[in-house]
């Protein structure tokens, strides 16, 4: 099966994003020389590697609105207590969601791809629920309906 270049960008900010989650960074910058040890860890290609520098960078960026938006849809869930791939995966998308520039039902999809590959068991589904209640949230022009 062959791996998108878009998908292999999401999969590196992914893993920048958890690494800068763990390792307690909050800084915008504050994880640039972690992030540097994971890329290089990985091979990625340069396409790819700026793709997700430019993905998780953006997460950063905006992780207050990020995380409120989420916050708001994981009814019954505290955002702390979230599993951190699942709360990244969930960063991720957000953060892509409302960029409006991709299309929710593709951000979604790759996301849920994320959740397969790196969650847990149920995490696909909690990933889902959680970005299906986004995307209704956001206006009508960010989701891609008609006007």
């Amino acid at each position: 099966m062959r791996v998108r270049a878009e998908t292999r960008s999401r999969a590196l900010a992914l893993q920048l994003l958890y690494a800068w989650d763990v390792g307690g960074a909050r800084e915008p910058r504050g994880g640039e020389a972690l992030w540097g040890r994971v890329v290089s860890q990985t091979g990625a290609r340069p396409r790819a590697e700026e793709r997700a520098l430019t993905l998780a960078g953006a997460v950063i960026e905006r992780s207050a609105s990020v995380d409120g938006h989420i916050t708001q849809a994981a009814e019954r869930w505290r955002f702390e207590r979230l599993a951190v791939v699942d709360r990244n995966i969930l960063r991720l998308a957000t953060a892509e969601l409302l960029e409006g520039v991709t299309p929710p039902k593709v951000v979604i999809g790759e996301a849920l791809r994320l959740a397969h590959w790196f969650g847990g068991p149920k995490s696909p589904a909690f990933v889902n629920g959680v970005l299906d209640r986004i995307a209704a949230s956001l206006p009508a022009a960010r989701r891609g309906d008609d006007q």
